[in-house]
């Protein structure tokens, strides 16, 4: 089978991690998976030398480029599918025709409705399916005009990997220059005002009333990061919080970690939060959008009111309090991965609907 990914989308962000997982993995079964992706972009670099076939088009009027290079790319019916990863891929590919010439399909990872535009529409009643990556983006899709018949929930899935032994831990701690005996808590993700960032710190100092050694760990770069570290400084906790950057190597990070805290107010699904679980650490994360499909409230870890950060303390004191529940609270949220959210898993799900539409 032949597939050929689009995503136009130049930063790193979970769309493209599960795009790269999708492309390596179903090369590595022999079937053949290209992408056009581009120049420069973080996709089309780590794709490439992944080995990764990638057609390149120029970031000035991609989705022009791109049409060009799809249909290029798809005369003949040299592709069984076209999977446009991203809106902007959405748009190229349609520009190009490619759902008369082969299988087309939409990734949707965001709950933001369709715009109501006849053309915006006639993008998504071209795909004959709309892989949704939860049910609340799904649901979300239909509500805005998606056509139901055509949609299909496959969640985004993490690499679960083996657990780190004692001495990697030590290595990532000494990395972040926290202590071994100090409660490290962390978040993964783009320091943008909708992530909840701010809560986390205001938070923290609240914490430290009863957890003197805790300190917050928060990797992800963004235009929010100045905000935050000044709203860090009057609170007297500048000391306490680790501003870590994009870190590529992230598995340094979740290494370091005693808890995972999960502050989004608005997301599809939340890959740093299912990788945190993979980790066996026990996370927090508020009541809304997917994470109910996620979190086993109690069990898997723990979901709290939206924006309130006293729900924030509780729940991370209780984690903190009581050691024996967190290590269940961990053991059950990677159980949880391995069951429903697995890349292993994703790639299978999507394989076996490529086939069935190529069957059909």
């Amino acid at each position: 089978m032949k597939i050929l990914f689009v995503d136009l989308e130049t930063e790193w962000r979970g769309g493209q991690n599960q795009a790269l997982l999708l492309l390596t993995a179903l090369n590595a079964r022999g079937d053949t998976a290209e992408l056009v992706a581009v120049e420069g972009s973080a996709l089309g670099r780590r794709a490439a030398a992944k080995r990764v076939k990638v057609h390149f088009v120029g970031e000035y009027a991609a989705r022009v480029l791109a049409a060009a290079k799809i249909f290029q790319q798809t005369q003949n019916r040299a592709f069984d599918v076209v999977h446009a990863n991203e809106a902007h891929a959405v748009t190229a590919a349609w520009l190009a025709g490619a759902q008369r010439r082969a299988v087309f399909l939409i990734s949707r990872r965001v709950g933001y409705p369709l715009s109501k535009g006849r053309v915006a529409l006639a993008r998504y009643k071209a795909a004959q399916r709309i892989i949704a990556i939860s049910q609340w983006v799904a649901e979300r899709l239909a509500a805005s005009g998606a056509p139901e018949e055509k949609l299909v929930v496959i969640y985004e899935g993490v690499e679960v990997r083996a657990l780190p032994d004692a001495e990697a831990r030590k290595r990532a701690r000494v990395r972040w220059g926290v202590a071994e005996e100090t409660v490290l808590l962390g978040s993964v993700g783009v320091l943008l005002p909708d992530k909840g960032h701010e809560l986390l710190i205001r938070a923290l100092a609240l914490l430290r009333v009863e957890f003197p050694d805790c300190k917050l760990l928060l990797a992800g770069a963004g235009p929010g990061r100045v905000m935050l570290e000044q709203l860090a400084a009057e609170l007297g906790v500048s000391e306490m919080v680790v501003f870590a950057g994009f870190v590529a190597d992230i598995e340094t990070v979740y290494t370091a970690l005693d808890g995972f805290l999960f502050p989004s107010f608005f997301e599809g699904l939340g890959t740093s939060l299912l990788a945190a679980m993979s980790y066996e650490i026990p996370s927090v994360a508020f009541n809304c959008c997917a994470f109910g499909e996620i979190i086993e409230n109690g069990k898997s870890g723990l979901l709290v009111e939206t924006g309130k950060v006293d729900e924030i303390v509780k729940a991370v004191s209780q984690l903190l309090r009581d050691r024996e529940f967190a290590r269940a609270v961990g053991q059950a949220a990677r159980a949880r991965i391995v069951e429903k959210f697995s890349s292993t898993g994703m790639v299978e799900q999507t394989l076996t609907l490529y086939r069935e539409l190529c069957e059909r």
